[in-house]
């Protein structure tokens, strides 16, 4: 079997020849995973070597030789500092990256040379030379670029860093017990270790040369933390990707010929992602890169036989930064085309609420609850407004921004693959907003006046719309997000619109299938870890909300290389939607203000249903 390959001179390729060729391409080579697991091992017994005096004197002691650093107060410091850093290097000598790579060439040869100078080891001058020798001879696969980085990193790093020199600090401290004058307190033992870091004499007293060692470690400790922090404050910035005007208006003009392929397609929109185009500029792959993995979120955007030709792109952008590539929600359609054109795997993620607004109805059993809560929600007084962004007047507009904004449930914006991360840009003005008011509320009592709840669609397509995300003051009455849900699906045919899309719901079939008669024991435990995990993620809660509006369900993937990849693929998707966040704690942030009597709101956006 062959297809069409956009922008492949010799027309078509091999679909299992291209798959292999990725499902390579990407994959860490032995010698990489190979030096830097041994940098790992020989940087862990470095620091024990440095750090205890019995490990280094003990039946250990003839392996540690062999080890960089040496013995002696110059010696422990050597070995302290050469050990760490080595351990930082490992991670990114396995990732191929070419900084790491350079890092370990220049500290290999000086640990040779500390070998000889101070021990005398010729074992291990020759231990450092030949991981040295693997790192120049295989040199050709360490050639991945840097990630996204800004200098909070160097603050980052002088916090984690700092943290680890002041743990590893006290046990140099505390590892000589019959060396230490007196009984010094752990007061006195964390003060010298303070003092240690910046170079200075301590109250803590030792007999002999084993003052020396103390003050020659703990300074190394400094020193490192120090130079590492300056390091990455001044380096380079390499700022994550962003949307240029350019790339946005090539995506809306995508988007305009094949938007209603895929509901998330308006949600490449995202300011806050990189794209990739096809060489024929007639599809693109929309990204964000967290902590080394490279996201894409929904179908590529454009026509269908030009996206093999941005897969490849984004393939050989993940491979040249070495990046894992996923996928994070995409169709059935588009599962098949990545894992054909790419060889990776694809596993149902769940599945997308989609009601056809000409079978909905309020009427029959079925919707008797949602019926009669709407019911009794417009008795008490309240009136719904769905319109189409253009059609908002600036003030009121900017209102329900704020509103919006402080109505949000979490300090953190959440939302990545199905989340605009906007709402009222003029930009966007297809998209539709649906508000709930209450004629009676006083003007003095909220300040944003009758306004209670907001729903904010995007387009899908010409006749279709995507829920982007659901908000409403906690003081309203319960059944906002029901109200405004039906108000826009009865308004839908006079914005001609077929289709829309509502919230995702994570593992639905597993929850469905568990809850029925003759569900066998392990589908009934996996469906009751998932009920579990709904107390803090709502899995369970969303799933029976969008039962509620009798829709179809359509599956949805997340697309990745091998199995050992899921766990780092679920992390950096959590990152991504804003379930955990490595932002500053709360105590240093500027706290947004909220009006009085305001209590958080849980699973007030669409962008929930990703995580």
């Amino acid at each position: 079997m062959s297809v069409t390959v956009d922008g492949d001179k010799s027309g078509t390729v091999p679909c299992t020849a291209r798959g292999r060729r990725f499902l390579r391409g990407p994959r860490p080579a032995s010698v990489p995973a190979l030096v830097g697991s041994a940098c790992a091992a020989v940087g862990l017994i470095d620091v024990a070597a440095g750090v205890f005096p019995r490990f280094r004197h003990s039946r250990m002691h003839t392996f540690a030789e062999v080890l960089p650093g040496a013995l002696g107060p110059f010696a422990a410091a050597l070995s302290l500092s050469s050990g760490v850093l080595l351990l930082l290097l490992a991670h990114g000598i396995k990732r191929h990256k070419r900084r790491a790579w350079r890092a370990a060439v220049v500290l290999l040869p000086a640990g040779a040379v500390a070998q000889f100078v101070y021990r005398h080891s010729l074992i291990g001058v020759l231990v450092s030379l030949a991981l040295c020798f693997l790192l120049v001879r295989h040199r050709s696969q360490f050639a991945a670029l840097p990630d996204p980085r800004s200098r909070w990193r160097a603050l980052a790093n002088f916090v984690l860093l700092g943290a680890g020199s002041l743990a590893l600090g006290l046990v140099v401290v505390s590892v000589h017990p019959g060396r230490v004058v007196g009984n010094p307190s752990i007061a006195d033992r964390l003060q010298h270790v303070l003092y240690g870091l910046f170079g200075l004499e301590g109250p803590v007293d030792y007999a002999g040369t084993t003052s020396w060692t103390v003050a020659y470690s703990l300074g190394a400790l400094g020193l490192l933390t120090a130079v590492t922090t300056i390091y990455f404050a001044f380096r380079p910035e390499h700022p994550a990707a962003r949307l240029t005007e350019d790339d946005e208006a090539r995506l809306r003009a995508l988007l305009a010929k094949h938007g209603g392929r895929d509901s998330l397609g308006h949600f490449a929109l995202r300011r806050d992602k990189g794209v990739v185009f096809s060489p024929s500029g007639k599809a693109a792959v929309c990204y964000r890169v967290v902590s080394g993995v490279m996201l894409a979120g929904g179908d590529p955007i454009g026509d269908v036989e030009a996206w093999p030709g941005a897969i490849e792109r984004f393939m050989d952008e993940a491979r040249a930064h070495s990046w894992t590539p996923a996928v994070m929600g995409c169709s059935e359609t588009g599962g098949e085309v990545w894992t054909r054109e790419t060889g990776l795997s694809a596993l149902e993620l769940g599945d997308e609420a989609v009601v056809d607004v000409a079978d909905f109805s309020l009427a029959g059993r079925a919707m008797r609850n949602v019926r009669q809560m709407v019911k009794r929600i417009e008795r008490n007084g309240y009136e719904t407004r769905v319109r189409r962004v253009r059609d908002i007047g600036d003030t009121e507009l900017d209102r329900i921004r704020r509103a919006a904004a402080d109505w949000r449930g979490t300090d953190t914006e959440r939302g990545f693959s199905m989340a605009l991360g906007r709402i009222g840009d003029r930009a966007d003005g297809d998209c539709v907003i649906a508000t709930a008011h209450l004629a009676e509320t006083g003007a003095g009592e909220s300040p944003y006046g009758d306004l209670k709840a907001v729903l904010h669609f995007v387009p899908w397509g010409g006749d279709g719309l995507s829920l982007e995300l659901m908000r409403r003051d906690r003081s309203a009455d319960p059944g906002m997000n029901e109200l405004l849900i039906v108000a826009s699906l009865q308004a839908a045919p006079r914005l001609s619109v077929v289709r829309v899309s509502l919230n995702f719901a994570m593992f639905r079939s597993a929850l469905a299938r568990g809850e029925r008669l003759g569900a066998g024991p392990v589908l009934r435990c996996w469906r009751g870890l998932l009920i579990f995990l709904s107390r803090w993620f709502q899995i369970e809660s969303l799933y029976r909300f969008n039962a509620k509006f009798q829709p179809r369900w359509e599956p949805r993937f997340v697309v990745f290389r091998t199995s050992r990849d899921l766990p780092r693929i679920g992390i950096a998707a959590l990152q991504a939607e804003g379930f955990v966040s490595l932002a500053l704690p709360r105590p240093f942030r500027a706290r947004r203000p909220r009006p009085c009597g305001h209590r958080p709101e849980q699973g007030a956006e669409r962008g929930v249903r990703a995580a």
